[in-house]
């Protein structure tokens, strides 16, 4: 679809992913309604956009569904309509087995990923459908193509989001909206600082870190996805080899990963 002059909602839009997202939607000429639930973040991505009243800033707690659906009117009155709707935030868990999580972050992961993609998309779905193009894009994970040890329920949640992405494309075929489903493999982002987790043998040295994709290339992947209106982006050599591994294979991927992951968990 067309983004210049066109009105995009961005979730997640203070830092990573989705402030590039943002920046890029921006840089493209679109006008953009960044939601976070931090308002320090959104105003350090408003200060690099630069953009005017091109961008408007909504702090937002995606799991709170009466605040969500307040939204939608708040972004109808600073830019007349909602074109696009892209859910980008969200949050991983403790790298823990499940056996040792506490409910309340369970809970918490869930109430964000999934929770939070079903608020939004409930809310924005009547005024898309109302216009003559309008897209959703939702971003699962690399985790919700295969298992990723010690990180069950975050997997868990970003294969819901797969399923009900694909599920929304299907019951939209035919009609004006499209309907993108991304899986990111490792991006260098500060997801795991903003979950309160850590990374296992993560940091600027290592070699994980030097494989990841940076964020800026991630959002241009997303952006061209939705200009394409594709049906899925998968992005990183990580995710596209995932991908592949758990279709062919999908127990012997499960099992190589669960090894790898061993050594991480002790």
């Amino acid at each position: 679809m067309q983004i210049s002059s066109r009105v995009f909602v961005v979730t997640g839009g203070g830092n990573g992913i989705g402030r590039e997202v943002v920046l890029g939607l921006l840089g493209a000429g679109g006008r953009v309604a960044a939601v976070d639930v931090r308002a320090e973040s959104l105003a350090e991505t408003a200060t690099l956009a630069g953009a005017g009243d091109r961008l408007s800033t909504h702090v937002v707690d995606l799991t709170d569904r009466a605040a969500v659906t307040a939204l939608p009117a708040a972004v109808v009155e600073r830019h007349g309509q909602v074109d696009g709707l892209l859910n980008v935030a969200g949050i991983i868990q403790q790298f823990v087995p499940f056996a040792d999580l506490e409910y309340a972050e369970i809970e918490r992961v869930l109430s964000v990923n999934l929770w939070g993609v079903l608020h939004t998309t409930k809310a924005f779905l009547p005024l898309l459908q109302d216009r003559p193009a309008a897209a959703i894009v939702n971003v699962s994970s690399m985790g919700g193509l295969a298992p990723v040890p010690g990180q069950t329920i975050y997997g868990a949640s970003k294969a819901a989001v797969k399923l009900f992405t694909e599920g929304l494309y299907a019951e939209l075929l035919g009609t004006s909206v499209a309907v993108t489903t991304v899986f990111p493999g490792g991006v260098g982002t500060g997801i795991a600082d903003n979950s309160g987790a850590a990374i296992p043998g993560m940091d600027e040295s290592s070699d994980l870190a030097a494989n990841l994709t940076t964020p800026q290339d991630a959002a241009a992947q997303i952006v061209r996805g939705l200009e394409k209106g594709a049906y899925r982006v998968v992005i990183g050599r990580d995710a596209r080899g995932l991908d592949l591994f758990s279709r062919i294979a999908p127990r012997r991927a499960t099992e190589t990963i669960a090894k790898k992951m061993a050594e991480l968990l002790r």
